[in-house]
């Protein structure tokens, strides 16, 4: 093998910070297994820190929504551009996709037509909406690893494509966080509610105010937001001018849930992340009115957050679009906090959730495995 004789060379494309953070661990497995692998990756300050090469940072590629991405296509073409020509330069062994499938999954054919090696690692939701992606994902796609327990079945029965099935590696990343800090690392002088309301600025800029405006109701509790790496101070702190009884932290997103008491959350990763730190929590999402009528006409599915798409039920409220007003957060949040009708019950799922994910061997270590020895 390669990998014996000389440092294996790879591309390592994450769009978001999710993918930073899983990107990350994925390099320093490699490492541990290639101590002298050279590593290029689009992804964030976790993959930099972890010893990659960081040719372009995710706040520069995190467009979100219909309307979101047509604004930006030219800035989005421009970086695809680049991308291949970078790819062409390194010239790596393996090109290894994270997720983000509006940019990876255009790279994944041009990569497998040059003849590059393609692992996909994070699969794209097909399953909720473009299915047909499918076909050109089998074909341009030389190894595909999936962390949602569903996925492999899926991808075996309706497109007879066998997958991987690896875990989920927020197991792996909370699991870290738990062994290195056993006490907590932020106090407050109130019980915390968490706000975690995205990583980009234009969903923030829509849900934080709403959330906000719930702050006042609930004079014994402190709210904390989790500001999102790479946005300025300034942006948070002009949105929560005038409002009392709030603070936020940067880059202490897993320390506030460890505190956390309740949580609102907009959807996506952070709704698992916050279930499996036992806090419950009320999802919070709204977009813009043409980019959410086009999705409700597309997306097929009953859930937008992980934890009701894996449990296949509402174990967690929902508030989406109109849906998403201070009164029903207020009503919803009452129903979580201690003594609230729903807390229990909520804990309880959260319980068998984490026990359906549960793995064996860390994910980050069995990709690089398999990546390295295939």
């Amino acid at each position: 093998m390669h990998y014996l004789y000389g440092a294996m060379k790879y591309y390592i494309i994450a769009g978001e910070a999710s993918g930073d953070l899983h990107g990350s661990n994925l390099i320093k497995a490699i490492f541990k297994k290639d101590a002298h692998a050279s590593i290029r990756c689009w992804g964030g300050d976790l993959m930099e820190a972890a010893g990659g090469q960081l040719i372009k940072h995710y706040r520069d590629l995190a467009f979100m929504g219909f309307i979101e991405v047509v604004k930006n296509l030219p800035v989005i073409l421009k970086n695809i551009k680049f991308c291949k020509s970078d790819i062409q330069k390194s010239n790596p062994d393996i090109l290894i996709l994270i997720d983000y499938p509006g940019f990876n999954l255009r790279i994944a054919e041009w990569a497998k037509l040059n003849g590059y090696k393609v692992i996909y690692y994070i699969s794209p939701q097909v399953w909720a909406w473009k299915s047909n992606r499918v076909k050109k994902m089998k074909k341009y796609i030389d190894k595909m690893f999936v962390i949602l327990p569903f996925e492999k079945q899926y991808f075996q029965h309706k497109w007879k494509w066998d997958v991987e099935y690896i875990g989920h590696p927020l197991i792996e990343a909370i699991q870290h966080f738990r062994k290195a800090y056993t006490q907590p690392i932020l106090s407050f002088d109130k019980p915390v509610i968490a706000l975690l309301p995205g990583s980009r600025k234009q969903e923030i800029k829509v849900k934080l105010p709403i959330m906000l405006e719930v702050c006042s109701r609930f004079p014994d509790y402190h709210f904390v937001i989790a500001k999102a790496p790479g946005i300025d101070e300034d942006f948070y702190d002009e949105l929560i001018c005038g409002h009392e009884n709030i603070s936020y932290v940067i880059n202490q997103t897993y320390p506030l849930l460890q505190i956390a008491t309740a949580a609102l959350v907009t959807s996506g990763t952070a709704t698992l992340e916050t279930a499996l730190f036992k806090v419950p929590q009320i999802v919070c999402y709204k977009g813009s009115k043409i980019s959410y009528e086009i999705a409700r006409r597309v997306i097929r599915i009953k859930y937008i957050s992980l934890v009701n798409l894996i449990m296949d039920s509402p174990v967690i409220k929902e508030l989406i679009q109109d849906d998403l007003t201070p009164d029903n957060i207020a009503k919803e949040l009452y129903n979580i906090l201690p003594g609230g009708t729903s807390r229990n019950q909520i804990l309880q799922h959260y319980d068998e959730l984490e026990a359906m994910l549960q793995i064996q061997s860390s994910p980050s270590d069995l990709l690089a495995q398999s990546i390295i020895t295939n």
